[in-house]
């Protein structure tokens, strides 16, 4: 189940989903503050600086991402770029959460003449974790899992927002071959209710329930973007860590755009990407709490410095990582997949040239071709075919 790009309508509809939810979740004053403060930039900063950056500059001068933007690639990141740092975390939360995310989510497939959900889905709340839980046929054992976990800095974000991408995976793993394809996406809290360790926890324990699900350890593809991906190099150093999940481990992990050190003076803001450095520590720095150390492998794998912990923390069948060469990200990522290699991991790296942070996620909604809209799933897609080759389910 692919839908087509975002439209104008989709924009309006998500909007009349966000704007009653607001007054609800942070108050009427709060909400009304905050549209106040943002109307100077969307009444006068924001068409000025779109104008004079995509007409009256040099393309040589121009910023990578815009240099091969669409009008509206190029206004909708502007739009994130000013809400990512400016817009208060408690408010950003509402954009992503269940009550918007949910009726937006039935709209878009409504729009593209589904009248049901093609993909049967159902919420997981077992003890340690909660979760979304996607198959192709639920009255069958699945030959491929995906355990994906969401971005969104820790502070915002849930499986929710993620459903259409996450079925588009399905979707696509479906056509590469495999015959009862699944994904569970976890649901993880959120700070500030709650800080480090409770989200690797909730991760572990999701983990050991698709344990019970899947045919092997090995038919297991952890996924996470951002913060989840962060989550997912937090969960298998853990797995590592204990003797009896040693023997378990997945068969690939695929971090997309990972925050390998939560506060790092690598992250630093880029003229093309969205995410902003300052809000990222402030997330860092909420998420670690008291409980940790910056310095903490578990919570900044990328400073796991330890070869043989990496070795023993790769899935048996390796790593594929994907980020844009614009984000801020991008160093530490660089560093961490030269450190896997030395440690002696199966390691792929591909770097979207031009482009920005969670770029698979951000082209499934903003690009105007089927196949460049699924560009970076179908890499994905590959990558699994090629590590864990269809099998029938006996």
């Amino acid at each position: 189940m692919i839908l087509d790009q975002i439209a104008w309508s989709d924009c309006l509809v998500f909007l009349l989903c966000l704007v009653p939810q607001l007054p609800i979740k942070v108050g009427l004053f709060e909400t009304i503050k905050c549209g106040l403060t943002a109307l100077p930039f969307l009444l006068l900063r924001l068409p000025y600086q779109l104008v004079r950056e995509r007409y009256f500059t040099r393309h040589d001068q121009k910023n990578p991402f815009v240099r091969q933007a669409t009008l509206f690639q190029d206004l909708v990141i502007r739009c994130v770029r000013y809400a990512f740092a400016r817009i208060p975390a408690s408010i950003g939360k509402v954009f992503f959460s269940k009550p918007v995310a949910l009726p937006f989510f039935y709209f878009r497939l409504l729009r593209n003449g589904h009248f049901h959900c093609p993909t049967f889905w159902r919420e997981i709340h077992r003890e340690g974790f909660s979760g979304i839980y996607m198959i192709h046929d639920e009255t069958a054992r699945p030959d491929i899992v995906v355990y994906y976990c969401h971005g969104g800095g820790f502070s915002m974000g849930s499986a929710y927002f993620y459903m259409e991408f996450c079925m588009a995976w399905l979707d696509l793993l479906k056509a590469a071959g495999y015959e009862n394809p699944a994904l569970l996406a976890l649901e993880y809290t959120l700070v500030p209710e709650a800080t480090y360790p409770t989200q690797v926890q909730e991760a572990l324990a999701g983990y050991k329930w698709l344990l019970t699900i899947a045919p092997s350890p090995e038919r297991i593809v952890l996924a996470g973007d951002s913060a989840g991906a962060t989550l997912i190099l937090s969960l298998l150093l853990c797995l590592s860590n204990y003797t009896s999940l040693r023997n378990k481990m997945p068969g690939l992990a695929i971090p997309i755009s990972p925050w390998t050190a939560i506060i790092s003076s690598k992250n630093r803001n880029t003229p093309s990407d969205y995410l902003d450095a300052d809000s990222l520590r402030l997330y860092g720095q909420q998420y670690i709490s008291t409980h940790a150390s910056a310095d903490d492998a578990m919570v900044s794998p990328g400073r796991c410095q330890d070869l043989s912990w990496w070795r023993r923390a790769s899935p048996t069948q390796g790593w594929y990582f994907i980020y844009g060469a614009e984000e801020v990200f991008a160093p530490e990522a660089r560093d961490l997949v030269g450190l896997l290699k030395k440690s002696g991991s199966k390691v792929e790296a591909y770097e979207e040239k031009g482009w920005i942070h969670a770029w698979p996620v951000v082209k499934l909604f903003l690009c105007n071709s089927r196949v460049e809209r699924v560009s970076g799933l179908q890499r994905m897609v590959d990558v699994v075919v090629e590590r864990l080759p269809p099998e029938k389910i006996d």
